[in-house]
């Protein structure tokens, strides 16, 4: 079973650069723009992990936490906060939420993906167990000794 990490965040690149980030190890990285589209997508499948920012539109990374943390079935997801606002009362506010980790942008993808293993699972994919398929052919019999 593979991880399934959420990257909530309004720019695009920022969003590619963590799938990217992940992309040597065996997870699922699903995207969202803001924190009402991540919402619902967490509750349609629970991620293990939610790379968050903090500021963006529609719902912001701090109403994101609140109503995560209100949702009995969300409320324990582990929460890495990926933003360029390092304010100290936001660190803070973000941290009585449970938030596990704090890195501001810009970001070194080795800085995130060493946070996040201290969290969640993360396996090469080389490591990874191929997926079962009923179509494998069935290994011929060894050759009789001679």
């Amino acid at each position: 079973m593979s991880v399934r990490i959420l990257s909530v965040d309004d720019s695009g690149m920022v969003r590619k650069a963590v799938r990217r980030a992940f992309a040597p190890f065996a997870c699922d990285v699903v995207e969202a723009e803001n924190g009402q589209i991540a919402l619902e997508s967490a509750g349609q499948t629970p991620p293990d992990l939610i790379v968050l920012d903090y500021n963006m539109p529609v719902m912001n990374g701090l109403e994101m936490l609140v109503a995560l943390r209100a949702d009995p079935q969300l409320k324990r997801t582990k929460v890495i906060m990926l933003t360029a606002n390092s304010n100290p009362e936001t660190v803070a506010a973000v941290g009585r939420l449970g938030v596990r980790d704090y890195i501001t942008k810009p970001f070194e993808a080795e800085t995130l993906v060493t946070k996040a293993a201290r969290l969640v699972s993360l396996v090469p994919k080389a490591e990874a167990p191929a997926p079962a398929t009923s179509d494998t052919a069935t290994p011929a019999a060894p050759p009789p000794p001679i």
